[in-house]
């Protein structure tokens, strides 16, 4: 072969090598878009967040992440569908405290394990939730809500609207030895309107629903559910500083997949999540929304879904609140 015939042969394999290579690096992961789940309606905060990372995910992966809204049943309908879609990390979700452990430790029905049909990849972010009562109480701290009710004939109540308001406030009772009555309504929106017409003296609340009522004082907060103090609310604290030693209480958002997922997909997704949670952007809107980012390992979202589990039965239990 002479030496013009050799430089021909090997440009002509090399040409094959780079059409390999190319034909390998199209088909890696991922190379066609992304279905995300989302167990929320549009519009709220949950799906705010999501068509915020969706953006950023669709950089970085460089692929379209298509949001399928799929609310209703507390996410349960969300949590069912990602469980029977396909395991290969072209469909993931968004799912929430209630479907993940509210509902399976008040007993109800759901058609899939939340600990064995899902692969975790991140959490999203933890929302507080606080004690409040009308501008004008004369109660001002939770010490003085605990000490009035273990007088006797307080009159109290608690609103709360939604499975995990319901056991933040039975929680509060299991962790101050107490029995106030709890009273629930359609959504935290009643909730909080009922508190500025001084209808009811305590509720528990959140602060995308209550921000304008905790800004002109007309209704206060007396503490936050949060482990430590929410930076937007320095001034506010915790549970846990009135003497309830270990209280916490978030509702949580995090991103899964189906159970099944091939190790290295899993490892782009959390790899792409894990970039767009420490966005600047997205860390403002989660503050915005008086949420906190959370962790982003895999196992220690999956540790901690179990632990919420385990410790929303024991308050479902104490309480007697298990549906049958």
């Amino acid at each position: 072969m002479t030496g013009v015939r050799r430089f021909l042969w090997a440009a002509l394999m090399a040409g094959f090598g780079v059409g390999a290579f190319s034909t390998a690096a199209l088909s890696a992961f991922p190379d066609r878009p992304i279905r995300l789940i989302l167990s929320h309606p549009p519009g709220g905060s949950a799906d705010v967040i999501a068509r915020l990372m969706q953006l950023k995910l669709e950089r970085l992966l460089g692929q379209p992440v298509i949001i399928e809204n799929r609310a209703g049943a507390g996410g349960i309908i969300a949590m069912d569908a990602l469980s029977k879609s396909k395991p290969d990390g072209y469909t993931i979700g968004m799912g929430a405290s209630g479907a993940l452990a509210t509902s399976p430790a008040l007993g109800e029905t759901v058609p899939y394990d939340p600990l064995k049909s899902f692969q975790p990849i991140a959490a999203v972010s933890g929302q507080p939730f606080m004690l409040a009562v009308p501008g004008d109480s004369a109660l001002k701290t939770l010490n003085d809500v605990i000490e009035l009710e273990k007088r006797g004939n307080s009159k109290l109540t608690i609103g709360h609207g939604g499975a995990i308001m319901h056991l933040t406030a039975a929680l509060f009772n299991s962790a101050a030895g107490l029995k106030i009555p709890l009273v629930t309504y359609k959504g935290t929106g009643p909730v909080v309107t009922d508190l500025l017409g001084a209808h009811i003296p305590l509720g528990i609340i959140d602060i995308p629903s209550a921000e304008a009522a905790l800004t002109s004082g007309k209704v206060r907060a007396l503490a936050i559910s949060s482990s430590g103090r929410f930076e937007g609310m320095p001034d506010l604290p915790t549970f846990q500083e009135a003497g309830l030693k270990g209280f916490e209480a978030v509702g949580f958002l995090g991103i899964l997949a189906p159970a099944g997922v091939p190790r290295e997909e899993l490892a782009t997704l959390n790899k792409a999540f894990a970039t767009v949670l420490r966005d600047p952007e997205v860390l403002a809107r989660f503050k915005s929304f008086g949420s906190r980012p959370m962790m982003t390992d895999p196992k220690e979202f999956g540790d901690f879904i179990a632990s919420e589990i385990k410790k929303w039965t024991a308050v479902v239990d104490a309480a007697q609140l298990r549906q049958k």
